[in-house]
């Protein structure tokens, strides 16, 4: 039925007449359901069909994706120094980690492999730290996939220790050290973690009191609850270690001394000679670990160590020689928080290797998937794995997620090289945010993949040269370290309520927050209810559409968690306020993060300048952004953001783009550039008589 046609009509005319528009498309459903009931067999769902649908499938019309230019849009400029590590290790078969192998034949190969990349393949990467940071970063991701712990290792040497010399210290620091670090001789750790304190660096209990008839700094560790613990590099290879202690300053008071709150210090730890440990600390093995045993944790206590006082680091805040504390920030807090923000490097490193995981875990279970042939039509060949829905619902959407994380990490490295060279305030707090958030949401989504990853891939995934079990314990403690995830989450669901904050009181938002304002407008008025029925593809495939719809979802959080908080302050304060409403905090928190990412692949498909690649981008950014809001479609049914037609539709789509991204899943995997000998696993060769082979050859055939 046509509608009539109106030659002039007020606004409320044309709302009243989208509104019969979208009832009449309901009724038009309808019908069309109740014939398919009447006569079942026009349904593309009859069973008698489904053969048919299969084989017409395959001949579906495909992307053509050229590997090779998709990959290097991805990779950039930098793709020169993955290659170069990947090269150098390619050629070193014997630094190569065997599949088998103990924990101190482990640590003694990862700094081979260390000392290697440096000495030999001439890589250096505490200059690519001062000097660009996105090289340095890109490099890591590669040395991480040759080894989980040889990433950490280099991360330990050169982003804590070195970084720590770097950013807390000042010029005579970076005179000193520098070129020790940066050829290995001065091995290094990052002392920060107690005991009894972890995320909570105010709560240190390790001391550092000045004495000026000395000239010298005392570290001592008070209690057990103090001793430095799970510290990379302590147990074997270090000889100095950046110690995070309360600096205290002796007064004439009744109190004796004054605590100035938590500072960094260099500590020798070891002999540079001799290797043995010096006097006054002492150092213990923390011993094999879930993962990652390449890498030599230990746990560190000083007893009355004495330290020159310009061991002390520094920047924001320094001691003379007769005692006196200055600084450039007036209170312990603002030192604290610029401590911290300039600290923030391991969190985006952290980030960036855990895409470079899921990548890797995703190219295995997507190439056995496609190799991999089960059961299919009668008297027909067997079908790929990969040609059953369930499997392309489990690979698919994550294989869009490593390309969504890939593009975003990417924007938070080239942010933080920005904030390196600018220093500039505003965006220190956002990479700060940005960073916490990011290292949160990826490292927990890489877990939950790895698993999914190997049961995909069934009894072959269970086995240890196919990468699954090593890839999940080495990455599970990437949820802990450098922050705990759930810690993380929360830093910057507090910093999305002070910019929340600023919006009524009329200040400015940065660009990376600046949605907030328009969104919240959305928030305060309903829901359209005729473009909450809209369920065409175009429509759903719109950017416009999915990044409204996710940062709608993050508004309406925002609003609410608001509202909750200041409600329940007034009985319970703000920690018991805070505790009520943790488990909506970390939601806003997880919303605002795929808001970013989403906004960042959308831009990042817009700017790829070959039609085919940013076609196949395109692609995989729809299923993200689609597969994401399925995921939460109850969130938007309950406030009618989408009608229950269009959440059906949204469903289908996603179905159908997983089945999309499966036409072109083999050269999407392989534009992420791992080679063989990285990947390793036998079922992610691409021939199967090259599988069976492996198999054989490995069990002794």
């Amino acid at each position: 039925m046509d509608l009539p046609e109106v030659t002039s009509r007020s606004s409320d005319h044309t709302a009243a007449e989208d509104e019969n528009r979208g009832e009449m498309q309901l009724i038009h459903r309808r019908m069309r359901r109740l014939s398919l009931h009447l006569n079942p067999a026009l349904s593309p769902d009859f069973p008698d069909r489904g053969l048919e649908m299969v084989m017409c499938a395959g001949k579906a019309k495909v992307l053509q994706v050229r590997t090779e230019v998709l990959l290097q849009y991805m990779k950039g400029r930098h793709r020169d120094i993955q290659d170069k590590v990947y090269e150098y290790f390619k050629s070193r078969p014997d630094l190569q980690t065997p599949i088998e192998i103990s924990k101190d034949e482990h640590r003694e190969l990862c700094m081979r492999q260390l000392r290697g990349l440096v000495h030999e393949a001439g890589i250096r990467p505490f200059k690519y730290v001062v000097d660009d940071p996105v090289k340095y970063f890109a490099m890591a991701e590669a040395a991480g996939s040759v080894d989980m712990s040889l990433g950490i290792k280099l991360g330990v040497q050169y982003s804590l220790w070195g970084g720590s010399v770097l950013n807390l210290g000042t010029k005579k620091h970076r005179d000193k050290y520098f070129e020790g670090i940066d050829n290995l001789e001065y091995t290094g750790c990052f002392a920060m973690t107690e005991l009894h304190h972890g995320s909570n660096v105010q709560g240190l209990q390790t001391v550092a009191t000045f004495d000026p008839l000395k000239d010298e700094f005392i570290i001592d560790t008070p209690n057990d609850g103090a001793i430095k613990w799970w510290i990379g590099n302590a147990a074997v290879h270090g000889k100095f270690a950046t110690v995070f202690a309360r600096l205290l300053l002796p007064t004439h008071d009744s109190k004796g001394v004054s605590d100035m709150g938590v500072h960094a210090f260099i500590v020798p730890i070891r002999d540079l000679n001799t290797h043995k440990t010096l006097p006054g600390v002492e150092i213990h093995d923390c011993g094999h670990k879930i993962g990652l045993n390449g890498v030599d944790n230990g746990a560190l206590r000083f007893r009355s160590v004495r330290i020159p006082r310009d061991n002390l680091l520094n920047r924001f805040g320094d001691v003379s020689r007769d005692g006196k504390y200055t600084s450039s920030l007036p209170t312990i807090n603002k030192r604290f928080a610029a401590t911290l923000g300039e600290l923030v490097g391991g969190r985006v490193g952290l980030a960036h290797a855990s895409v470079g995981v899921l990548k890797l875990a995703v190219t295995i279970a997507t190439r056995y998937s496609l190799l991999r042939q089960q059961f299919g039509p009668p008297k027909e060949p067997e079908i790929s794995i990969l040609d059953y829905q369930s499997q392309q619902q489990k690979l698919m959407p994550m294989l869009a997620s490593a390309y969504a994380f890939h593009f975003a990490t990417l924007h938070l490295v080239e942010r933080y090289s920005d904030m390196k060279k600018s220093h500039d305030e505003e965006l220190i707090g956002d990479v700060h945010a940005l960073s916490a958030g990011l290292k949160a949401y990826v490292t927990s989504y890489t877990a939950k993949s790895l698993n999914t990853c190997r049961e995909a891939c069934g009894g072959h995934g269970y086995a240890t040269v196919n990468q699954f079990g090593s890839l999940r314990n080495d990455h599970d403690i990437f949820q802990t370290f450098e922050g705990d995830n759930t810690v993380l989450l929360q830093q910057l669901a507090g910093f999305l309520l002070k910019q929340y904050g600023e919006k009524f009181r009329g200040g400015t938002l940065s660009v990376t927050w600046n949605y907030l304002r328009q969104s919240m407008k959305s928030y305060l008025s309903q829901p359209n209810p005729v473009t909450s029925r809209w369920e065409g593809e175009d429509h759903l495939r719109d950017p416009n559409f999915q990044l409204d719809a996710f940062r709608y979802r993050t508004s309406r959080l925002l609003q609410s968690v608001a509202v909750r908080l200041q409600k329940h302050s007034k009985t319970l304060g703000g920690f018991g306020a805070w505790n009520r409403c943790l488990n909506h905090l970390l939601t806003l928190a997880e919303s605002h993060i795929e808001s970013f990412i989403l906004e960042i692949f959308i831009r990042a498909v817009k700017r790829c300048p070959d039609a085919s690649s940013r076609a196949a981008l395109k692609l995989v950014c729809d299923l993200y952004a689609l597969n994401r809001i399925w995921n939460d479609i109850g969130t938007y049914r309950n406030v009618d953001y989408v009608a229950p037609n269009k959440a059906k539709a949204i469903h289908k789509l996603t179905e159908y783009l997983c089945f999309q991204v499966r036409n072109t899943a083999k050269e999407l995997v392989d534009a992420f550039d791992l080679p063989d000998f990285v990947i390793r696993a036998p079922i992610a060769l691409q021939d199967s008589e090259q599988v069976y082979s492996q198999y054989a050859h490995y069990a002794g055939f």
